[in-house]
């Protein structure tokens, strides 16, 4: 299906200032589709016909068009009402006809940009479920009608309008039309439920709605700092307000007449039970933080615990059991270190792998140097993963430097690789170096307990790995990785 950009970008006579108006007036013209009650299209030309770049429906009422007409040419008589729109830059208010048995209003505008003509506006009713309308849709239309005219004037939408935040207000949710001194002119029922909300219980209409909200504000309450320009429908932002346990989020669009305001939209939603929630979901994920930061302090003592019993050990397969088991559970703790400093239980593991090399090399670095080099990327993975290819690659690191490079200089280096193959991400890992290489007659299943940590993990990862010699010298050890998803945990 063709999209807005792609439809834009064939619009040759739009430059790209052109082309982000009409991005920025699809992005927010959702209001109007739902104070029309009605199906609204973008048309711009291509190729000197008129093409739909961009299609809505009202949330408030019945659409038109079951079908998405993106893409599509108009019909001869609309073809020549865009015609009449874009050269007499005057808005049409169509007549009823029949479409497929219903009968249909279409309207067009002008879409004008710094006094010129970038596309038409198209918006059509079902008149076939309209009734008397009643006061809320009366004033519907109304404010509909204003923000038409601001299109065909190039007033709406404005640059520094706001439309994409958390709980951002519709239509539904409740509306307030002040007037330019900031009167309140209409609210909707439900916008009136969302003051009543706040605490306020008295009247509202004829009132100053800035005066109402901020005489709601108890001593020592957190005031956003754009809520009195928001109240008032200065400029085209969005604010919150919180009374006790309860939150509302406010957003405004300033209505104008030739660049003189008249007054303003604004959009109202009770947010307290979302509010709520995202606190509750921050809390949780404070104490999953918390956790992590306590398991790896846990870990860290272990490790402490162990390496002071090394100490008191003589040199022999005692002490060096000890001082591997020390280096594996820190190896754990950096891993739950990373996840204690995150917002999710994902960790970018580049770090974790940077870390991990540096601490291994300085522990095994005595009388000879030996260097690091870490390439590609491993990218984020979940925690459960990043554990065990975090204790892979510790021992497979510690034995270059203890077996491949215990009597040279040298140079280890890690080289990571995502991929993805028929939908399973996959991760590749090298560690290379240029020591003495595998004895002859290696076999992994016949080494010590630190391969065969390796081997096992790497099966629980189900992946596989492999021994070889390395060019001109040393030893290639290449393992993969089946990595769960990041978005949910998953099973193997």
């Amino acid at each position: 299906m063709s999209t807005l950009t792609d439809g834009l970008e064939r619009a040759d006579h739009l430059d790209e200032a052109d082309r982000e108006h009409l991005i920025k007036l699809t992005s927010d013209w959702q209001v109007l589709s739902d104070l029309s009650f009605a199906d609204l299209v973008v048309w711009v030309r291509q190729d000197g016909h008129w093409r739909a770049a961009a299609h809505t429906r009202p949330m408030t009422g019945s659409m038109v068009f079951f079908n998405d007409l993106v893409g599509r040419p108009p019909s001869e008589a609309l073809a020549e009402l865009l015609d009449a729109t874009a050269i007499d830059r005057q808005i049409h208010i169509g007549a009823p006809s029949q479409s497929g048995g219903t009968m249909i209003r279409t309207d067009t505008a002008p879409i004008t940009r710094d006094g010129k003509v970038i596309g038409v506006l198209s918006r059509h009713t079902n008149l076939d479920r309209l009734r008397t309308p009643s006061n809320l849709e009366s004033n519907y239309q109304q404010i509909a009608s204003r923000l038409l005219d601001m299109i065909a004037s190039g007033e709406w939408p404005t640059a520094n309008s706001t439309t994409g935040r958390r709980g951002a207000p519709r239509v539904s949710d409740g509306i307030v039309r002040i007037d330019a001194e900031g009167t309140t002119a209409y609210i909707s029922p439900n916008a009136l439920s969302a003051v009543h909300r706040l605490g306020y219980d008295g009247e509202v209409m004829g009132q100053n709605f800035t005066e109402i909200i901020t005489s709601l504000l108890r001593d020592g309450d957190a005031v956003d700092e754009s809520l009195a320009v928001v109240t008032m429908g200065r400029a085209p932002w969005r604010a919150d307000v919180s009374v006790g346990s309860a939150t509302v989020a406010l957003r405004a669009i300033p209505l104008t007449r030739g660049g003189r305001r008249e007054g303003a939209l604004i959009l109202i939603r009770d947010v307290s039970e979302l509010t709520r929630t995202e606190e509750e979901l921050l809390s949780k994920d404070d104490t999953i933080r918390e956790i992590h930061h306590r398991v790896k302090n846990n870990l860290q003592t272990v490790a402490a615990l162990l390496r002071l019993q090394s100490r008191r050990l003589p040199e022999g397969p005692g002490q060096v059991a000890l001082n591997e088991a020390v280096r594996r559970v820190g190896t754990i703790a950096l891993v739950h270190e990373t996840l204690s400093t995150g917002f999710d239980e994902t960790v970018d593991f580049d770090e974790i792998a940077r870390r991990s090399l540096r601490s291994v090399i300085e522990v095994a670095t005595s009388e000879h140097r030996i260097s690091s080099r870490l390439q590609g990327s491993f990218g984020r993975m979940r925690a459960e993963d990043a554990t065990a290819v975090a204790m892979i690659t510790s021992e497979l690191v510690q034995n270059a430097s203890e077996h491949g490079l215990a009597d040279r200089d040298g140079t280890i280096t890690i080289t990571g690789e995502r991929s993805d193959e028929d939908g399973q991400d996959i991760l590749r890992v090298t560690i290379e170096d240029d020591g003495v290489g595998l004895p002859r007659g290696y076999r992994p299943s016949r080494v010590g307990l630190g391969t065969r940590i390796v081997t096992s993990l790497v099966s629980d990862l189900g992946g596989t790995i492999r021994w070889e010699d390395n060019q001109p010298s040393g030893t290639r050890v290449r393992f993969s990785a089946r990595l769960r998803p990041l978005s949910r945990a998953g099973g193997r």
